[in-house]
C-alpha cells in the first residue's frame, strides 16, 4: 500500500511540474519517515549523500565538461568538415554528415543532448539551406545524437552499471555492435529520404580534401583514442579516462587557439548545470533504492514474475515492454535509476546476463529520448531547429523504426553485442 501511496504521490508532484529529482526525494522521505518514523530522518541526508559520490559517477560531470569543451574550442567544426569531406559525396551527404559526426561527439561526450545542442546547432540550419526540410533535417540530427546514449562512454550507461554493479569497460565493449548498426540503418534510411526528395549531393570525393581535413581534425580525433585505449586497454578506468578527456580537450581547444576563457566560462556553466540535474536525482534515487530494498519490493517482484513463467526470453519481451513505455515520461537517467535497482533480482533470477541487460536498457531509453512527451533530446533538436515536435515526429518515425530493430536483434541475438565482450574479457 504504501509503494502505490508513493507512486500516486510521484505522478501527482511530476503532473504539477514539480522536477523528478525533488518528487523523489519528496515522495521516499515521506513514506519513510511513516514507516521507519522520526528517528530515520538523519539518517536520509546520509543515504543520498553516500548513493551521489560514488566514485564511477564522478564520470558523468568530466565527460559533460569534456563535450562542453569540445564544441567551445573548434572541435565539433573540424570533425562535422571531416566527415563532410568523407560522406558528402553521396546523395543526402549532409544528412550523412549528421550521423557520422555525432558519433565522433558521442565518443567523446557520452551525451545525447549535449550532442545535439552542439552539432545541431551548426548542421540543421546547414541542410535547411541546401533545401532539406525543417522536420527531417531535425529528426536526422536527433536520432543521430541519441547513438551517444549506446556508444562508450554513454553516461547512461555509467549509472547503469553503477546502480547494477556490473563492469563500465565491458558495458561499453558491447555498445560498440549496436552503435555502428544503428548509424549505418540511419544512412539507409537517409539515403531513400534522399533519393525521395533528391535531397543534394555536397561535393565530389577529393582524396585532397580528405588529407586536409583529417590533418585539422587530427589532434580531436586523437580523444576517442585516450578514452577508449585508455579504457580498453586497462590504463585507466572510465572515471579516470572522463579526467583525461577534459584535460586533452583544453588542450587541444587552446592549440586550436579557438578557447578562450570567455567560451571556457560558457562550457564550465553549461556543464555544471547539466550535472546538477543529474546528480540531484542520483541522490534521490539512492534514497529510492533503499527504500525498496528494505520494504524487499524487488524479491516479490521477482518472486510474482517467475511464478508466472521463468523463461528468460519471455521476460525480457515484458521488460522491454515496460521500459519503452516509462521511457517515454521519464528522463534516461531517472528511468535507469528509478527502475533497475528494482528489476535487477529478478534479471538474476532467471539467467539474464547484467550487461546484455544494460544494453537492453540503454537501447529502450534511446528509444524513449525521441517519442514525446518527454523526448528530451527530441524536444532539443526541436528547439535548436525551430521546428514543430509533431511535425519532427512524422519523419522520425523512419529512425525510431531502426532503433527498435536493433533493440529487438540485440534482445534475442545476445551473441552480437557480447561478442567482443566475450573476446576479450571471458
Amino acid at each position: 500500500m504504501t509503494i502505490l501511496l508513493m507512486l500516486l504521490g510521484l505522478f501527482a508532484l511530476v503532473l504539477i511540474n514539480v522536477p523528478i529529482a525533488v518528487a523523489l526525494g519528496v515522495v521516499t522521505a515521506a513514506a519513510m519517515l511513516i514507516v521507519q518514523g522520526p528517528d530515520i530522518l538523519p539518517n536520509i541526508a546520509l543515504v543520498m549523500y553516500d548513493g551521489a559520490t560514488k566514485f564511477p559517477l564522478i564520470a558523468i560531470p568530466l565527460f559533460v565538461f569534456a563535450g562542453a569543451i569540445m564544441n567551445a574550442g573548434g572541435i565539433s567544426r573540424r570533425l562535422i568538415n571531416l566527415a563532410s569531406a568523407l560522406l558528402g559525396f553521396i546523395r543526402g551527404g549532409l544528412a550523412m554528415v549528421t550521423i557520422g559526426a555525432s558519433m565522433f561527439f558521442a565518443e567523446i561526450s557520452g551525451s545525447a543532448v549535449a550532442g545535439v545542442a552542439a552539432l545541431g546547432s551548426i548542421l540543421i540550419p546547414a541542410m535547411k539551406d541546401k533545401g532539406y526540410s525543417t522536420p527531417f533535417a531535425t529528426a536526422v540530427a536527433s536520432s543521430a545524437a541519441t547513438l551517444a546514449i549506446v556508444l562508450p562512454p554513454s553516461i547512461p550507461m555509467i549509472i547503469y552499471a553503477v546502480m547494477a554493479q556490473a563492469s563500465i569497460t565491458q558495458l561499453f565493449l558491447a555498445g560498440f555492435v549496436p552503435g555502428i548498426m544503428g548509424a549505418l540503418l540511419m544512412m539507409v534510411v537517409s539515403y531513400f529520404f534522399a533519393r525521395r526528395y533528391n535531397f543534394p549531393v555536397e561535393e565530389a570525393f577529393r582524396l585532397k580534401r580528405v588529407w586536409q581535413t583529417f590533418k585539422e581534425a587530427g589532434l580531436a580525433l586523437l580523444l576517442p583514442v585516450i578514452i577508449l585505449g585508455g579504457i580498453f586497454g586497462g590504463f585507466v578506468t572510465a572515471t579516470e579516462a572522463a579526467g583525461l578527456a577534459v584535460v586533452a580537450s583544453l588542450l587541444i581547444g587552446f592549440i586550436y587557439n579557438e578557447l578562450d576563457w570567455r567560451r571556457l566560462q560558457k562550457a564550465l556553466i553549461s556543464g555544471g548545470v547539466q550535472t546538477a540535474a543529474v546528480m540531484i536525482l542520483v541522490a534521490a534515487s539512492a534514497l529510492v533504492g533503499v527504500f525498496l530494498t528494505e520494504q524487499q519490493v524487488p524479491q516479490q517482484l521477482a518472486q510474482r514474475i517467475t511464478e508466472w513463467t521463468n523463461n528468460k526470453y519471455l521476460v525480457l519481451l515484458l521488460l522491454n515492454i515496460f521500459f519503452l513505455i516509462i521511457g517515454c515520461f521519464l528522463h534516461s537517467a531517472a528511468a535507469i535509476i528509478l527502475v533497475v535497482p528494482i528489476v535487477m533480482p529478478l534479471v538474476t533470477l532467471v539467467g539474464i546476463d547484467p550487461i546484455h541487460f544494460g544494453l537492453i536498457v540503454t537501447l529502450n531509453l534511446a528509444v524513449g529520448q525521441q517519442t514525446p512527451p518527454v523526448a528530451s533530446v527530441l524536444v532539443t533538436a526541436c528547439s535548436v531547429g525551430k521546428a514543430d515536435v509533431w511535425q519532427v515526429t512524422k519523419v522520425n518515425v523512419w529512425f525510431i523504426l531502426v532503433l527498435l530493430f536493433v533493440l529487438m536483434l540485440m534482445t534475442y541475438v545476445p551473441a552480437l553485442p557480447l561478442a567482443p565482450v566475450e573476446f576479450f574479457y571471458r
